[in-house]
């Protein structure tokens, strides 16, 4: 599985398609993890709950997500976990798929990085 790291993710903001996979509540930060010190998603990132990711077929996921099969997108959550799950499935719909694995629990901790916290789509 194709992995990005922090110090790539953070220069390809706003040139690639970042998938949060985490609940609504965590992505808009009303309800995170009380062990990251800051709330929300990173920006430009579009929502989409892993469970209802798995919930999907081929067709529904590529409408919603307005992606060109082949065409690269990242995928994170709170620890890498969902992420990881996320990446295999959009990786065998034809996606080519990186997961972020420090996700928000790293990204949370660079007070220097973006954040955002309300739903920008």
């Amino acid at each position: 599985m194709s992995e990005i790291e922090l110090a790539e993710l953070s220069t390809r903001l706003g040139k690639v398609p970042i998938l949060d996979v985490r609940t609504a509540g965590e992505y808009d930060g009303s309800a995170g993890h009380h062990c990251d010190p800051r709330q929300g998603h990173i920006p430009g990132a579009k929502n989409f709950d892993v469970a209802r990711l798995l919930e999907l077929d081929a067709a529904a996921i590529a409408a919603e997500l307005g992606l060109d099969p082949g065409a690269e997108v990242i995928a994170y959550c709170h620890s890498g976990s969902r992420s990881a799950m996320a990446v295999q499935v959009l990786r065998e719909l034809g996606y080519e798929a990186r997961n972020y694995s420090g996700s928000w629990h790293e990204w949370s901790r660079h007070d220097d990085l973006p954040l955002e916290t309300a739903d920008p789509f």
